[in-house]
């Protein structure tokens, strides 16, 4: 296969190029849900599935610029379905394989996708996930739905589906075969779309990010590089789902245009046990960075250091943090137990609109210092600049601001999918000749970027402005495994705190917290009310839903908004009811 010269091929540069130079070189190690049970698939192996499944759409009706969405576990055939759309110029929209049959059509709709492409069952911590019973009741609701392609794992007896969609249906491994191993890879220009990737918004539909060709494999790859030092025969582990912008990045597309090794992660952070789960696999797979969410962090360091150090860990490198601000407790034990003291911690702050790491400790100047749970940093190209609620820039260190970045970037995203109006309102007018993040961040005396938590999660206490991540990483309490804090409304104050914790009794935990915040920060920030809760809110790639908390405090619990992304319905129905009760304590005192 070739490509002409006079335009770009995303493919050619993640695989063919690899391909003429090291065919067998591993490409992606699936670390299935059993532990243990592993495949490997080589940069030659990966190519020649491409292509097949690149020329089984084709003469499925797939043409370039279609939407196909695809909605899988992490798989190697994931990764071939979203490569195969790349190479025939398709754009693909990847759906995590966890939403529900609403939230999936919701998004099918949006992408306007012809084209679904699923596996019959997904395994996630020794449970089977019956996918194709949800895209079943999906593409009920979906009319513009032409082709359904079912991959079969057989993980347990299935009955073939909805009777209304056998004829849509057509198995992957039957089609691919008929299909030739060479697909000549389309030329695309550098801003077409590549993918269609949602995120929820605050409030309203979720947001259908667009990223294209060139642009963003430029960051990918680069970032992927220069922040996790990768070299080559390097073996790369990032846990994130492929559903997620760091499973695009990190998993797929940057490891495998710098011609990687990446790992592909079925599980779940404690099945079947806190230790043979992640810690098992730097040991098993040899892994040299390894790349997680502060909230797997948070929820191993639970269970104690016995888990982790059961297994060697000689092979790491460096670890990585992302999703959220990592709280110095989380920072120290990844450091000093999972990383003994050698590995470089890298908290690394970017979003589902920038493609890439913007801030982060590395790169930087050979010994360099890294300071516990800080971005500090930022990337080659990134400009950021803190602006103040009136649209002035901040030019001084030791100050607190609207975290804005003030040029072009390759990796940001273009638009809103059919929505470019939402896309101008979001992030380019709110402050005018900047891009918008919707982040609060503090630059130190040094110099260096501290983020402190999305603005709306700011709480304004008589005058005084506290970010909640802020107050959330002095919450260290032996019975708190991690919190939340949000503003509510205060007769005196304007606003009042409010703390939704895991942890034991209530009653005890608020009198203590108080004054472990009232002591380590100042008075008027100890919190008014503290909530214990065995669940946080969270969206399924762990980040804590503190607009629903905020609404839920509020009593505006019939206006949660967008939900789709929610982890555990029950966690919320769980906090109102919660909530209820401690109103009624309070008021009765």
């Amino acid at each position: 296969c070739s490509v002409n010269d006079t335009g770009f091929s995303f493919p050619v540069n993640c695989l063919d190029r690899h391909v003429h130079v090291a065919p067998d070189k591993v490409a992606l190690i699936w670390e299935k849900d059993e532990p243990g049970e592993e495949v490997r698939v080589t940069y030659r192996e990966l190519l020649e599935l491409t292509c097949r499944l690149g020329n089984t759409l084709k003469r499925q009706g797939v043409k370039q610029g279609d939407r196909v969405t695809i909605y899988m576990p992490p798989c190697p055939l994931a990764v071939a379905s979203m490569l195969a759309c790349a190479r025939i110029g398709a754009v693909h929209a990847v759906v995590f394989a966890g939403f529900s049959a609403e939230s999936l059509a919701d998004r099918i709709r949006d992408a306007q996708s012809e084209t679904v492409i699923t596996v019959n069952q997904g395994l996630r911590g020794g449970k089977v996930i019956e996918l194709k019973k949800t895209v079943d009741q999906a593409v009920k609701q979906c009319p513009g739905v032409k082709r359904v392609l079912v991959h079969k794992q057989v993980l347990a007896q299935h009955k073939g589906g909805c009777e209304t969609l056998r004829e849509l249906l057509c198995s992957f491994l039957q089609e691919m075969m008929k299909e030739d191993t060479c697909c000549e890879p389309a030329v695309m220009d550098s801003e077409d779309m590549l993918f269609i990737l949602y995120t929820s918004g605050s409030t309203g539909k979720p947001k259908g990010l667009v990223h294209t060709q060139a642009g963003y494999l430029l960051f990918a790859a680069l970032t992927h590089k220069y922040v996790f030092d990768y070299q080559d025969r390097d073996i790369f582990g990032c846990v994130a789902d492929i559903g997620w912008i760091t499973g695009h990045t990190y998993v797929v597309y940057g490891p495998l245009c710098n011609g990687g090794t990446t790992v592909l992660f079925e599980s779940t952070p404690v099945y079947p046990n806190p230790g043979n789960s992640l810690w098992a696999v730097p040991k098993r797979l040899r892994i040299n960075q390894f790349y997680g969410a502060p909230t797997a962090i948070r929820l191993l360091l639970r269970y104690g250091n016995e888990w982790v150090k059961k297994y060697d860990r000689s092979s790491l490198k460096l670890l990585g943090s992302v999703g959220e601000p990592i709280n110095r407790e989380a920072w120290e034990w990844y450091f000093r137990v999972v990383g003994e003291t050698r590995c470089p911690v890298v908290d690394t702050w970017w979003q589902t609109e920038t493609g890439g790491i913007c801030i982060s400790p590395r790169p930087s100047n050979p010994g360099a210092e890294i300071l516990p749970g800080m971005a500090m940093r930022p990337f080659f190209g990134i400009s950021p600049c803190l602006l103040d609620d009136k649209g002035n820039i901040l030019l001084k260190n030791n100050v607190s601001g609207a975290l804005c970045i003030s040029q072009a970037w390759p990796g940001m995203a273009r638009t809103i999918y059919n929505d470019h109006k939402r896309f101008l309102e979001t992030y380019l007018i709110p402050r005018p000749g900047f891009f918008f993040t919707g982040d609060g961040v503090y630059r130190t005396s040094e110099g260096y970027y501290q983020l402190t938590g999305r603005l709306d999660d700011v709480i304004n206490i008589s005058g005084h402005r506290l970010g909640t991540a802020e107050v959330e990483n002095i919450s260290h309490h032996v019975a708190v495994a991690e919190s939340a804090v949000i503003g509510c409304p205060h007769e005196i104050k304007g606003e009042g705190k409010m703390l939704s914790f895991l942890g034991y009794t209530e009653e005890t935990l608020s009198a203590e917290l108080q004054e472990l915040i009232s002591k380590k920060m100042a008075k008027y920030a100890a919190p008014d009310y503290v909530q214990v809760t065995h669940q946080l809110p969270k969206t399924r790639s762990g980040k804590i839903m503190r607009r629903v908390l905020r609404k839920i405090v509020e009593n505006k619990a019939n206006e949660l908004g967008d939900l789709t992304t929610l982890d555990d319905y029950e966690a919320v129905q769980q906090i109102i009811t919660g909530h209820k009760h401690l109103v009624e304590r309070q008021k009765d005192n």
